[in-house]
């Protein structure tokens, strides 16, 4: 008759083991830390499902002597415990130079700009044979997807957290001002002057606004600037000035990586620094 194996505990299994390396109830029972009443009924079952006494009471009267079939049984129920271990004591660990996962990372196009070259050789470093995979979230059901494993984490502003997700400042960044190589004004520091006449680029990630938070800001000291040109993404950003007298401000993280035809300077107001957080659901937690 063939047995279903959700007859079977690992209370029966480290049981059978304790009987075939002690052969002694005592002994045995001390070993799994419960009565001999418990361990006698655990042998009861087992024999009913093994259809075997398995053991005999030796005939000192002292101990027990496996059969036949119990013997035979121990090799294989040693080899079944031993990966039973592994399995448990690895099952949570993480090694990144054999994983083989996809990495989902949502983030729109600015964040992973600043991001995803620093992150990607890195990624690729430690864990050369996973792939990772960034995409556009949709943030009204952004907690949903991170619980259901459709994206592992999620980097946005402290304002775009949920309760149900834990979160983690990534970093604290400031803002510069950029021109190109060459701009007609010079390279020296820039007035707030000469900040508010120049023509401006913005980077409106909603898409066709001409105003931001450095126009509130500006506003707060009854000033404004002029903003010609407006685009949705930070990564046509140092295009457009490289090929213009247009002016741009970002946070510096991002502008430095293109020294080699932008002149970077410290904006002459007072600006709130940009900060970015990276949230995971409380199921990653291990």
């Amino acid at each position: 008759m063939t047995k279903r194996l959700s007859d079977f505990d690992i209370g029966l299994l480290l049981t059978l083991d304790a009987l075939l390396k002690h052969q002694n109830v005592t002994h045995a029972a001390a070993r799994l830390n419960i009565t001999q009443s418990a361990l006698s009924a655990r042998l009861t079952r087992l024999r009913q499902l093994l259809n075997d006494p398995l053991f005999t009471t030796a005939a000192s009267g002292r101990g027990m002597i496996p059969t036949p079939h119990a013997l035979a049984l121990e090799p294989e129920l040693t080899r079944l415990l031993e990966r039973l271990s592994d399995f448990v004591n690895t099952a949570h660990l993480f090694d990144p130079a054999t994983s083989k996962r996809v990495y989902r990372i949502a983030a729109t196009d600015n964040p992973a700009a600043i991001l995803a070259p620093d992150l990607i050789p890195r990624f690729k470093s430690q864990a050369p044979n996973a792939k990772v995979a960034f995409t556009v979230p949709n943030k009204p059901r952004i907690v949903e997807h991170l619980e259901q494993g459709d994206i592992d984490l999620f980097i946005g502003a402290a304002e775009d957290g949920s309760s149900g997700l834990i979160g983690q400042k990534l970093f604290e960044e400031e803002f510069v001002t950029a021109q190109r190589h060459g701009h007609p004004r010079g390279k020296g520091s820039i007035t707030l002057d000469e900040f508010c006449a120049l023509d401006h680029l913005l980077i409106s990630t909603s898409g066709g606004h001409f105003a931001g938070m450095i126009d509130d800001a500006l506003a707060e000291i009854s000033r404004s600037r002029n903003v010609t040109v407006s685009i949705q993404s930070y990564a046509l950003a140092p295009l457009v000035l490289e090929n213009s007298d247009l002016i741009c401000t970002l946070p510096r993280r991002f502008l430095r990586r293109f020294a080699q035809v932008l002149d970077l300077f410290e904006a002459p107001l007072e600006l709130s620094p940009f900060a970015m957080n990276l949230f995971w659901h409380p199921r990653m937690r291990s």
